[in-house]
C-alpha cells in the first residue's frame, strides 16, 4: 500500500471516528409533535454560558400596566390546509372509523363538528385514538375511561437475571374497574413466579410457551398440571400455587376478582419465613435453626429455576386426601377447544358449566373478522372486562339515560365495560381482531339488542323506533353474535353500504 494511500485510510478512519463521538446521546425523538413558537416561547432558545436576567417579572406586565399586544402580529393559530382523511367530511352522526394513519397530523374534525388542533400535541396518541380525538356525533354526555393501554403500565422485572416481568392494571390506573383487575406475566425459559397465595380468586388464559402449575387445597389435596398457549387455570384465593416455565418460556394474562388487586401485594412463601422468628421456624418444621441459614435474603417474586422434569408423575405428590380430580380441576384444556364460527367470526366460552372450579369467573374468545362486528349487547348482572390479544378495534359504551362514548384499542389494552351499558366491538383493522370478554358471573350470558327487537311484537317496535317492515322483519330470533361488514370503513362516505 502507497504511503498516501496508507494516510487517507488513516484520516478516513479518523473522521469516522469523530462522527461515532460527535453523535448525541440517546434521546427521545420525534413522536410526531407539533414544533415552533407556543405558548410565547419560540425554541431553540440561545444556548446560555451565564446566568442572566430574573425568575419573575414586575408590577408593569399586570393588566392594565402593560402595553397592549397586537394580534395582528402574535403568534397564529390558524392551520393552513388541513389534511383530512377520507369519511372526515361525512355527516358525523354516522360515526364512520377514521383511519388517521395517513394523515399528518390528523385534525380533531368530524363533519361539521370540531376544528384544527395548532397544537401543543403528539400525533401518535391521536393516531391511536381517533374516536377520542375526533368523536362520533352520537357520542355524548360523561362516561368515565374505560381502556388501559398495559404498555402504559409499570413493568417490574424479576428478581433473577433476565427471569421476566409482570405489569398491571388495575383501580389505580383504571379506576372504574372495580369488579376485575387483570396482570400480564412474563417467565424465561424455567423461571418460577414463587410459591405464592392471594386475597382474590385468579383465572389465568396462558399467551405464549407452556407452564407447569401446582396447587394444594384447604383439604390438602394437590394438583399439578402442564397447560400451554390458550390454556386456561384457576387458583381460588387463599389456595396457595407455583407456576414454573418449561424450556421455551411462557407469557400469561392473569384477571383478578378485585378491581383493586395488586400483584405487589401478594403473599409470598420466603416472606412468610423471613416474617417468622427462627425459633418458631425451628419449632413448626421440627429443624434445627441453622437449618435456616440460608434462606434467601429477600422475596424471589420472578427468578430462574432448576428445569422441571418432562414427567409430571415425578412431581404428582399427594397425602392421604389424594388428588384434586374430576370437576374440581384447577385447569381447563381449552385450546382443545373448537370454536363456534359463524360469518364474520368465531367465538368459544368457558365458564362454571364447564369449568366448574372457576365458580364466577365466565369468559368468551372471540375473533372478529375485518369489517366485522361482534353485536351491540349488554350483560345483565356483571360488568366486562375485555383484553385485547390481536387487532386493532373500537368499541362504543352506552350508559343511561344519555351518554356514550367510543374507545379504541390495539394489542395490550384492557377494556371495561359496566354492568348493563350497551355495547359492540368492531374490527377497524385489516387483520383479525382477536380479544377476551371476562365476567364475574356464574355463566355466560348476554342480551342481544337485535334478537330483543326481533322477539318483541312488531308493532311495539315499529311503534318505538318508527323502522320499515323491511328492517323489523329481517330481526334475527337468534342471537348472531358476530355480523360480517363491509372491510371499506368509509364505504358510507362513497355512497357505498356498511355490510
Amino acid at each position: 500500500m502507497h504511503h498516501s494511500q496508507s494516510l487517507l485510510c488513516l484520516l478516513t478512519a479518523c473522521w469516522q471516528s469523530a462522527r461515532v463521538l460527535a453523535l448525541p446521546a440517546p434521546q427521545i425523538g420525534s413522536y410526531g409533535e407539533t414544533t415552533g413558537a407556543v405558548g410565547g416561547v419560540t425554541p431553540p432558545i440561545p444556548t446560555a454560558t451565564a446566568p442572566s436576567g430574573s425568575l419573575r417579572g414586575d408590577s408593569s406586565l399586570l393588566g392594565g400596566n402593560a402595553p397592549l399586544p397586537d394580534p395582528d402580529k402574535s403568534d397564529s393559530a390558524v392551520v393552513s390546509n388541513p389534511q383530512l382523511v377520507t369519511g372526515q367530511e361525512a355527516d358525523a352522526k354516522l360515526g364512520l372509523y377514521l383511519d388517521f394513519d395517513s394523515a399528518n397530523p390528523p385534525q380533531p374534525i368530524r363533519g361539521a363538528n370540531g376544528n384544527t388542533d395548532p397544537g401543543p400535541r403528539t400525533f401518535e396518541y391521536e393516531k391511536l385514538n381517533p374516536d377520542l380525538f375526533a368523536p362520533p356525533g352520537t357520542d355524548t354526555g360523561d362516561m368515565p375511561n374505560l381502556m388501559w393501554p398495559m404498555g402504559l403500565s409499570h413493568n417490574r422485572p424479576g428478581t433473577g437475571k433476565n427471569s421476566g416481568w409482570a405489569r398491571q392494571q388495575n383501580t389505580e390506573v383504571l379506576p372504574a374497574a372495580k369488579a376485575m383487575a387483570g396482570v400480564d406475566m412474563r417467565l424465561a425459559p424455567n423461571a418460577y413466579r414463587e410459591l405464592h397465595w392471594h386475597t382474590a380468586g385468579e383465572w389465568a388464559l396462558m399467551l405464549k410457551g407452556c407452564v407447569r402449575v401446582a396447587a394444594i387445597d384447604d383439604e390438602g389435596r394437590s394438583f399439578v398440571d402442564d397447560v400451554c398457549a390458550g390454556d386456561v387455570w384457576f387458583f381460588p384465593a387463599g389456595i396457595p400455587h407455583s407456576i414454573q416455565a418449561f424450556d421455551e418460556g411462557a407469557e400469561f394474562l392473569l384477571v383478578f376478582d378485585n378491581g383493586d388487586f395488586s400483584e405487589d401485594g401478594t403473599f409470598l412463601v420466603t416472606e412468610l419465613f423471613l416474617r417468622n422468628p427462627v425459633e418458631v421456624l425451628s419449632k413448626d418444621f421440627r429443624a434445627p435453626v441453622d437449618a435456616f441459614n440460608n434462606l434467601p435474603k429477600d422475596q424471589l417474586y420472578i427468578f430462574n429455576g432448576t428445569p422441571a422434569p418432562k414427567d409430571i408423575s415425578e412431581q404428582n405428590t399427594t397425602s392421604s386426601a389424594g388428588a384434586i380430580t374430576g370437576n374440581g380441576s384447577l385447569t381447563y384444556h381449552w385450546s382443545q377447544q373448537r370454536p363456534y364460527t359463524v360469518p364474520g367470526g368465531s367465538v368459544k366460552i368457558l365458564d362454571p358449566l364447564t369449568f366448574p372450579a372457576a365458580k364466577m369467573f365466565s369468559a368468551a374468545l372471540v375473533v372478529v373478522q375485518p369489517g366485522a362486528l361482534r353485536e351491540i349487547h349488554w350483560h345483565t348482572t356483571s360488568d366486562e372486562w375485555n383484553f385485547f390479544l390481536q387487532g386493532s378495534g373500537r368499541i362504543t359504551v352506552y350508559g343511561a339515560p344519555a351518554s356514550s362514548r367510543t374507545y379504541d384499542f390495539t394489542a395490550g389494552d384492557v377494556g371495561y365495560v359496566p354492568v348493563a351499558c350497551g355495547h359492540y366491538i368492531e374490527n377497524t383493522g385489516t387483520e383479525d381482531l382477536i380479544f377476551l370478554e371476562v365476567l364475574q358471573a356464574p355463566k355466560f350470558t348476554d342480551i342481544s339488542v337485535a334478537q330483543w327487537l326481533a322477539l318483541t311484537p312488531k308493532q311495539v317496535v315499529k311503534d318505538h323506533l318508527n323502522l320499515p317492515d323491511s328492517v323489523v322483519d329481517a330481526l334475527p330470533k337468534e342471537k348472531p353474535l358476530i355480523l360480517p361488514g363491509n372491510t371499506n370503513s368509509t364505504a358510507l362516505a362513497g355512497n357505498g353500504t356498511a355490510f
